[in-house]
């Protein structure tokens, strides 16, 4: 940024910014100007110190009206950032630095909730805020490690989330308030609910939570004479206590102000929760007996809502599009997907454990139960910590048979054409990896209901050879005894008990099919190509030799020609 220098000099002018390869286009009106570059969309954004909210550059041939227009300024910046609550939040705790975490398509406004929060703080409170963003796993979760780097006391996080407990740092959640036609909304559900008797469910995103009480209302009042059981979810919580024993249930559960609560009640009969909401069903009801709606988009939150309730049925109102959807077939698609994933693990001989977060209460045993899992299960366990998985990432670790992705509930599900293994939830790996387990119909997405729950057990006892839908044949899995002490610790090791592997019988169904490689090494030993080796017993080197230097069009040893007209 060579010629951001061009800025400050108080003339009016437009120019162009380099940052890397991009250039962006500005044009100064003022003085005093804020820049903050964001790094995961590469995005120039300047906002004023004071006056209205400076354009975003990524649309430069907008009007000056219209982008004010597309502004927060246009809405009440401290209602829907709740800074009133943030402040009180702060100064009850006595906080001294506070970490703001904002999403990407949140960023843009930081500047002006800091302003707001330090109004709000008021000048005699030596408060530092610092602002978080482009989180190195899901931006749903609370970036701890992130918080850890400045020392915060706590963190504010903006935006979608998954209210997922956090190990170390309490945080106070702020869902945002998207916008909603009450009105159409109701007039669409009091519409379908009067041709469906069943009892209803409803849940919501957590950015529709403010616009829930007036839905209620409106639909009570359009509907007096119908006798119609509706349940409406409420918020768990908007404030998040670290966990002081990841693994202590106290009945509800998980232990934290959000957490799983699956108990029975002896006045409202069974009490569920997902994704931050909860609600009592009556006695004698179980959740396959609603029907279920949700408000919102169709996001990762709907998915989990869909594999997490599969024997429900479900409809969804998009309040952006004012519309309700009630064919959900291509998000039911997605369990027989997981279903066959399952499948796959099971003939897996290797298998990468990644860490797709560093602060949900609870990950790191998580972590340690799925490796006691897969040695136990005869095959080799390796811990990857890459961030955001990718397939290129991925693609790095052909060894792999399979992946499992420890993470919140909301970011578990990777699936795509592009990645070479398949990526499968700590779920899934229980029912892949324990022999004699059937799969009930039940999906658990919170890798914390896995821990608080009866854990599966994995018989030490060499079995006999199963049966491989994917193969076509029948399979042994490797005895325990190639993951012996010696090998426990993840180290690339040659397995030494060759005259146990898998041997070809020949063609025949019922015969036993040839194992492939059972470690790391001895995936490496496969390969035809094995990196740059140095020729130890080669003569003298070669001689080096003086490269060409110059420019590309045209080098110093070239001769030049004329230019003909």
């Amino acid at each position: 940024m060579n010629r951001a220098k061009n800025f400050w000099n108080g003339h009016i002018f437009r120019d162009q910014v380099k940052l890397g390869s991009n250039f962006f286009k500005f044009e100064a009106i003022s003085l005093e100007y804020k820049i903050a570059i964001v790094s995961s969309n590469m995005k120039l954004e300047m906002d004023p110190v004071q006056g209205s909210v400076f354009p975003s550059l990524s649309s430069p041939s907008r009007s000056r009206t219209q982008r004010r227009a597309s502004q927060p300024a246009a809405m009440d910046l401290e209602l829907n950032f709740e800074i009133s609550r943030t402040a009180e939040f702060i100064l009850n705790r006595s906080f001294t630095r506070v970490a703001l975490q904002f999403p990407d398509d949140l960023l843009k406004h930081s500047t002006k909730v800091v302003t707001c929060l330090r109004n709000k703080l008021g000048s005699g409170n030596k408060v530092g805020l610092f602002v978080m963003a482009d989180t190195t796993f899901g931006s749903c979760c609370v970036d701890e490690v992130g918080a850890s780097h400045i020392g915060a006391d706590c963190v504010i996080h903006y935006g979608h989330t998954c209210l997922s407990p956090t190990s170390t740092l309490p945080a106070f959640c702020v869902f945002g308030k998207a916008s909603i036609s009450i009105p159409l909304c109701v007039e669409k559900l009091s519409s379908y609910f009067g041709t469906n008797g069943k009892p209803i469910v409803v849940l919501y995103g957590l950015e529709y939570a403010h616009a829930i009480s007036h839905i209620k209302e409106a639909l009570v009042e359009a509907m007096p004479k119908t006798k119609l059981e509706l349940i409406f979810a409420d918020v768990m919580c908007s404030i998040i206590n670290p966990l002081e024993d990841h693994r202590k249930s106290d009945g509800l559960g998980y232990l934290g102000s959000c957490s799983s609560v699956n108990s029975s009640g002896a006045a409202t009969g069974t009490r569920c929760s997902l994704g931050g909401l909860i609600w009592d069903l009556l006695e004698g009801r179980r959740m396959e007996d609603y029907l279920l709606l949700w408000i919102g988009p169709d996001n990762s939150a709907f998915s989990n809502v869909v594999l997490t309730f599969n024997g429900c049925e479900i409809v969804r109102y998009d309040a952006t599009e004012d519309q309700l959807v009630t064919d959900v077939s291509q998000q039911k698609r997605i369990l027989k997907r997981r279903y066959y994933l399952v499948e796959r693990a099971k003939d897996a001989n290797m298998v990468g454990i990644l860490v797709g977060t560093l602060g949900v209460a609870g990950y790191l045993h998580m972590i340690h139960h799925m490796k006691e899992l897969i040695i136990l299960a005869g095959k080799k366990a390796y811990t990857l910590v890459m961030g955001r998985p990718n397939p290129a990432k991925l693609a790095n670790f052909p060894e792999c048979d399979v992946f499992i992705y420890v993470s919140c509930a909301q970011t578990a599900l990777l699936d795509s054409k592009e990645f070479l293994a398949p990526v499968i939830t700590p779920f899934e790996a229980m029912l892949a990896f324990s022999r004699g387990s059937q799969w009930t119909g039940t999906y658990v997405m919170e890798f914390r209901d896995l821990i608080s729950s009866s854990q599966l057990e994995v018989s030490k006892q060499p079995e006999e050879a199963r049966f491989s839908f994917l193969k076509g044949g029948y399979v042994e899995d490797f005895e325990l005894q190639e993951n012996g002490d010696g090998d426990n610790d993840g180290t690339l090791a040659l397995a030494n008990a060759t005259e146990k592997a898998l041997q070809l019988r020949d063609r025949d169904p019922g015969s036993l099919l040839k194992g492939i490689a059972k470690s790391g090494a001895e995936f490496f030993v496969t390969r035809s190509y094995h990196g740059l080796e140095t020729q130890v017993n080669s003569s003298s080197p070669e001689p080096y030799l003086i490269g060409r230097s110059g420019k590309a069009s045209g080098y110093k040893d070239e001769k030049s020609e004329p230019e003909t007209l």
